[in-house]
């Protein structure tokens, strides 16, 4: 507020009102400037005025722009904030499928190895039990043929494939089955066809044998002959000596060890035979079906029967011996050599162990 003092104006109310002298003219100039100064500062005042009304009209202006873009930007945050739940929600549920997927794919996985395992060891039972039986197998025909040709095949080939598989549970039975080809190889087994051509040649030599009783004439040389043409010059001379080879053919003095051999009949002399071929038969079948216990028994029964019924200063007796000897020799050396420590390791393989 202004604090200048009040001023009182007068105005006369007559008609002849007299003229104010100097001092009130002197007191109405201040009243002049004063109602100036009111009149200006009131016009300062409008300017003012209008100026902070224009500046307010700005101001609501930039108000209600701001307030629009910001409506605006709201709106606009609102549909981000919309969109961006819903990726929020379509990512959870993508999140959840493939959490779902992998759920899935580990249970796969899982599954996948354990069928994987169970493959390797399927794959290995059926590679032992394939190895056993093979060896087996092999091992029937080499005692069937008498040979060891199949059974060292048999493990080489099972030694090939499990050194394939390169399993190292299998390693022990790698090892066994390279010793056991060691040991088949190290091994002298007989030629059991040799033995059966030699059992043939016996049975056909049976019928040529000479028995021990059998009267066989005495062949008497020629240059005898001469010698008695010669020094016999007369018909008596000729006549005795004819009839001393007749007596000699006759008549024959020989010694027999065994006294059953000169009993016997020409009857029995023909079972002799066929019993002493049914021996070496029976031998060769004993030796084709792996009994050697009874085809060795057979062989001793053959050569007993051969010394004791037989003339043993022939020579086909003497062959047939020599021959019937060499075979039980050989019968001695036939014995195949077993794959017991290779068997064995396939068996603990298969157990799992």
């Amino acid at each position: 507020m202004n604090s200048d003092p009040a001023v009182e104006i007068t105005v006369p109310t007559g008609g002849d009102a007299p003229l104010p002298g100097p001092a009130e003219s002197g007191a109405r100039t201040p009243s002049r400037g004063l109602i100036v100064s009111l009149g200006v500062v009131a016009v300062a005042a409008l300017l003012g005025s209008g100026l902070l009304w224009q500046k307010l009209s700005s101001i609501q202006e930039q108000l209600a722009r701001q307030s629009a873009d910001a409506g605006a930007q709201s709106v606009e945050a609102r549909a981000v904030a919309r969109q961006a739940q819903e990726l929020a929600r379509e990512t959870a549920a993508r999140v959840a499928v493939f959490e779902a997927r992998l759920s899935e794919i580990t249970l796969q996985r899982t599954q996948l190895e354990e069928l994987m395992q169970s493959l390797s060891r399927s794959r290995d039972e059926n590679l032992v039990v394939d190895i056993e039986s093979s060896i087996r197998l092999a091992q029937q025909q080499a005692q069937l043929t008498g040979s060891v040709e199949p059974l060292l095949a048999a493990l080489k080939s099972a030694e090939q494939r499990v050194a394939r598989a390169a399993q190292p549970r299998l390693a022990p039975l790698q090892r066994a089955m390279a010793r056991d080809i060691e040991r088949v190889r190290s091994a002298a087994v007989s030629d059991t066809p040799d033995l059966l051509m030699k059992l043939d040649e016996l049975v056909r030599l049976a019928d040529e044998l000479v028995l021990a009783n059998a009267v066989a004439p005495t062949a008497v040389p020629a240059a005898t002959w001469h010698q008695s043409d010669d020094a016999a010059s007369t018909w008596w001379q000729r006549g005795w000596l004819l009839l001393r080879d007749e007596a000699h053919r006759l008549l024959r003095v020989s010694r027999i060890e065994q006294p059953e051999a000169a009993l016997l009949s020409p009857e029995q002399s023909f079972f002799l035979r066929e019993n002493f071929k049914l021996k070496l038969l029976n031998a060769r079948l004993g030796l084709l079906a792996r009994q050697l216990e009874s085809a060795r028994a057979d062989l001793m029964a053959a050569a007993m029967s051969l010394n004791k019924y037989f003339d043993a200063t022939s020579r086909k007796t003497q062959t047939a011996a020599a021959l019937l000897q060499q075979v039980q020799g050989q019968m001695k050396t036939l014995q195949l050599p077993r794959v017991d420590e290779t068997l064995a390791a396939l068996a603990t393989a298969a157990a799992g162990r």
